[in-house]
């Protein structure tokens, strides 16, 4: 997309509290949790807002915000996964929602915050950034965006000229003429087809979401069924919570594009069902373990050697695959938060590197400028990065097709479009985030001024 994504909706603060439950209280008969680690992400609309950043496009978040400790951290999320940020007014605390979680299952969620949109006019920003959209996507969590009168006109004009999807909720509004797609599931849904629900909402085209079994689409022109793909089907279930985010982002995208209402669906099913199969919202989260302060280890534990062993002795531990790669030839501040942010999406962080010969094919026989095994060096010495594997190709294809990620990561300057390699992590039922990159840091640019 060439011009702005624009997401409309209610956010949230989303927490996965992670542990481990081997004994019951003696207070009571229910488990005890030995608090692991802490995951926070953006909910709701900011989660759409964070999946749609991470295929590379320009993001624009319409919101309500809180004046509060949840509503700074949920900004700070944002700006952080590379969204801009239109705030409405919030009207009470922001919500958070926190997940008790062990073994990759939720056993208990606590809700606390009452806050929704309040009825104060709208930012002269919001009609500016609807103006210069590419598409929008709506995301309403029953907060009451969507129900703001002002913002229902505006939404209203736009759906008449540009793709607009709608993600409904059951205590949300009812979606505004016209839109392109409509996307329920089927609780969603409450026993109506989707080729009612599309007369009912006037609406081009409404999907209603099955889950493992795909997706029903009503048109004008009849209905079809789009199932979920053999090689996300086999990729077995995660964590469902952020599915349905990523199915209406991945839709809104496709029609941005101009592909039908049919290839926009059958790209969200697929999109979703992956998501999905990589873990789910988690994979989209910020983790620090607990406890971690100024007494914890820095010692590097990190693994190095053949990629097959490297392959073996990470899954063995479980969890979620992340890898990502690069020349990394004098390591400075983003790739630094780009490896954090890549570990915090999963369980363990394979670095792929590339050789020197790699390099010099690559950047010309003046680079690199710190040999391979001192850049593994380097690497394999941050606490966020658990292995590290040379290779000599120019491409990590050969490397991704043995090492199997869950997520590859690669930053913000690159597009999915640059990457050859994402066709074989996909393959094998992975998925391709996009991480923002920090302006202002480039190697080659450090390397030039000190030459110079």
């Amino acid at each position: 997309m060439t011009r702005p994504l624009v997401i409309v909706g209610d956010s949230m603060l989303d927490v996965d509290i992670e542990g481990a439950a081997t004994r019951l209280s003696p207070e009571a008969p229910v488990p005890v949790v030995d608090t692991e680690r802490i995951w926070k992400r953006p909910g709701g609309a900011g989660l759409a807002a964070v999946l749609a950043a991470r295929t590379g496009c320009e993001v624009v978040l319409v919101t309500a915000v809180g004046d509060d400790a949840d509503g700074q951290a949920l900004t700070d999320l944002l700006a952080d996964a590379g969204v801009r940020l239109v705030a409405l007014q919030l009207a009470g605390n922001t919500v958070c929602k926190t997940r008790i979680r062990v073994g990759g299952h939720s056993m208990l969620r606590l809700d606390h915050g009452d806050g929704s949109a309040s009825g104060a006019p709208v930012p002269p920003a919001v009609a500016e950034v609807l103006e210069q959209a590419g598409a929008v996507c709506v995301a309403d969590y029953g907060r009451g965006v969507t129900a703001h009168r002002e913002i229902r006109e505006l939404l209203t004009r736009v759906a008449r000229r540009l793709p607009t999807v709608w993600d409904p909720h059951p205590r949300g509004s009812r979606p505004v003429p016209g839109c392109w797609l409509i996307t329920p599931n089927s609780a969603e849904a409450d026993g109506d087809s989707a080729e009612s629900l599309r007369e009912q909402w006037a609406a081009r085209a409404v999907c209603v979401t099955l889950g493992p079994k795909g997706a029903l689409v009503a048109t004008e022109n009849g209905n079809a069924h789009h199932p979920v793909p053999d090689s996300a089907a086999r990729a077995g279930h995660g964590d469902t919570c952020g599915a349905g985010d990523r199915f209406a982002i991945a839709a809104t995208m496709s029609l941005a594009e101009g592909k039908d209402v049919h290839e926009a669906v059958a790209d969200a099913v697929d999109a979703a069902s992956r998501f999905v199969a990589a873990g789910g919202a988690v994979g989209v989260s910020s983790a620090a373990p607990v406890g971690q302060g100024p007494s914890a280890t820095t010692e590097s534990t990190a693994i190095t050697g053949d990629i097959a062993d490297v392959r073996d002795r990470l899954r063995s531990r479980g969890g979620t695959l992340v890898a990502t790669g690069g020349c990394f030839d004098l390591l400075h501040t983003g790739h630094v938060r780009l490896l954090r942010q890549a570990r915090g999406l999963g369980d363990a962080l394979v670095v792929l590197l590339n050789s020197d010969a790699s390099v010099r094919a690559l950047k010309g026989p003046r680079r690199p400028v710190v040999a391979d095994q001192d850049r593994a060096r380097v690497l394999a010495a941050l606490a966020c990065v658990d292995a590290v594997v040379i290779f000599d190709e120019l491409s990590p294809e050969a490397a991704l097709a043995q090492l199997r990620p869950d997520i590859w990561v690669k930053g913000g300057d690159y597009t999915e479009a640059d990457l050859p390699e994402a066709d074989v992590v996909r393959r094998h039922g992975g998925e391709v985030v996009l991480l923002p990159t920090v302006a202002g840091y480039s190697s080659s640019n450090l390397i030039a001024a000190a030459r110079s």
